[in-house]
């Protein structure tokens, strides 16, 4: 997507303050959303990092657990790996241990991609399903109030891998996708579809992403290569959520830990 882009990124300390960090955003904008139009669906990825954020969610030890306005959340996913939801690499399965299994979220706020199914089926009958909870007419994208993504180190997002074919999708919600260097198949929503989201934001902690950090949002322009740079929120602004380590190769902060960057293009 063309035009200016306002990278905000707060930087804490280590991956205890990062996940604590991460709940409070989380919980901030879920409250500004519900504020706003009354509910808020949320789009979540897998991995460590938000794991032990979504421990401090669902932790009624946590104040994050006693403010997140529940009852009004619709829970999405923004991929999947092609794995039942018992099978140990799956994203929903992390989530439900948990978050899900402490939360007091209803079996019809929780949306779910089917990881078990034949991965074309699984795609299209999750588009299926964001058609119909966000009541899509057309050519229509749904707009997530918060959509949280990681990076690997590869400078992956969702299931957008490298020189893999969804990249280019500029159609679909949701599609299969397969990542040749693992030999396995995913589930993904599209770049267009996460660039509508009303909150984007990155969650990444470790020293490992420091370098792909620095050039996804320092660096040339390489989508096929680091996919994590098709990522433009429509309205201008993404934010980061980092631990030192991964901010390392990034300008400096301000005395707060917050500072923010500029691509115009």
């Amino acid at each position: 997507m063309p035009g200016k882009l306002t990278i905000n990124f707060i930087v804490v300390e280590d991956s205890n303050a990062l996940a604590q960090r991460a709940a409070q955003h989380f919980t901030e904008l879920a409250e500004q959303a519900v504020a706003a139009r009354g509910r808020a669906r949320i789009a979540i990825s897998g991995g460590s990092t938000p794991k032990a954020t979504f421990q401090l969610l669902g932790d009624s030890a946590q104040p994050w657990r006693a403010r997140m306005p529940w009852e009004r959340i619709e829970l999405f996913w923004v991929d999947e790996r092609c794995v039942p939801p018992d099978h140990p690499d799956s994203n929903y399965r992390m989530t439900r241990e948990a978050l899900l299994d402490h939360a007091p979220l209803q079996p019809q706020q929780i949306h779910r991609m089917e990881g078990e199914l034949a991965p074309e089926e699984a795609a299209a009958r999750y588009e299926s399903a964001l058609r119909n909870s966000f009541r899509l007419e057309g050519a229509e994208t749904p707009v997530f109030d918060i959509i949280q993504l990681g990076m690997g180190p590869d400078g992956h997002t969702a299931s957008l891998f490298p020189h893999t074919a969804a990249l280019r999708e500029l159609g679909r919600l949701c599609v299969a996708n397969h990542v040749q260097n693992k030999d396995a198949w995913r589930v993904t929503l599209t770049a267009p579809v996460i660039n509508h989201g009303r909150e984007v934001f990155f969650l990444i902690g470790g020293a490992d992403k420091a370098a792909v950090l620095h050039e996804v949002f320092l660096g040339p322009r390489d989508l096929e290569r680091l996919p994590s740079q098709l990522i433009r929120p429509a309205g201008g602004i993404l934010t980061l959520v980092l631990d030192k380590a991964a901010a390392a190769l990034l300008p400096a902060t301000d005395a707060g830990g917050c500072s923010s960057i500029e691509r115009i293009e």
